[in-house]
C-alpha cells in the first residue's frame, strides 16, 4: 500500500482525500499503519488532522458557493429554505458527524454554505474526528 511506503505522509494525505467526495476508506489504511507497527499516538493524530483538513476544504467549498448555483440545478427554493432551516434548527453539533460517509462530506458543505460559524464548525468537525479515529485506533490495537 502506498501509504505504507510514505509513512504518516501518506496515512496524512489518504484521511485528508478521504474526507472529500473521493471514495477511499481512510480506516483501512489507518489499520495498516498499525498493523506495521506505527506509533498508535502519532497515527492518532496524523489521521485526525488529515481528515480534519478534509472537512475544512468542504466547508470552505461551501462557504464561497452562491444560492444561485442551486437555483441554476433546478433546485427549488423551498427546498434551500428547508435545508437552511435543518442547518439553523441543529447547527454546529451537525459538525460532529461530518466523520459519516458520504453525508459528512454533505454536512461540511452545508455548514460553509450557510455560514455556520467557522470557529466552531472547525472545532465539531475535530472533535467528530478524533474520536472517530480514536475509537478506530483502540480496535485495532485490540485486534492485533
Amino acid at each position: 500500500m502506498w501509504n505504507i511506503e510514505l509513512g504518516y505522509l501518506g496515512l496524512f494525505i489518504t484521511c485528508f482525500l478521504a474526507a472529500t467526495i473521493l471514495p477511499i476508506a481512510s480506516e483501512l489504511f489507518l489499520g495498516s499503519m498499525l498493523l506495521a507497527g506505527y506509533d498508535p499516538i502519532i497515527v492518532l493524530i496524523v489521521a485526525t488532522l488529515g481528515n480534519t483538513f478534509g472537512s475544512w476544504l468542504n466547508y470552505g467549498i461551501g462557504y464561497i458557493g452562491n444560492p444561485k448555483w442551486l437555483k441554476k440545478l433546478r433546485i427549488k427554493e423551498a427546498q434551500i429554505i428547508k435545508w437552511e432551516q435543518s442547518i439553523n434548527k441543529y447547527g454546529v453539533g451537525l459538525a460532529l458527524f461530518s466523520w459519516l460517509p458520504i453525508i459528512g462530506d454533505v454536512i461540511g458543505v452545508a455548514l460553509g454554505f450557510f455560514k455556520v460559524s467557522i470557529f466552531w464548525s472547525f472545532l465539531f468537525m475535530a472533535i467528530g474526528k478524533f474520536c472517530r479515529y480514536l475509537c478506530l485506533v483502540i480496535f485495532y490495537l485490540y485486534v492485533k
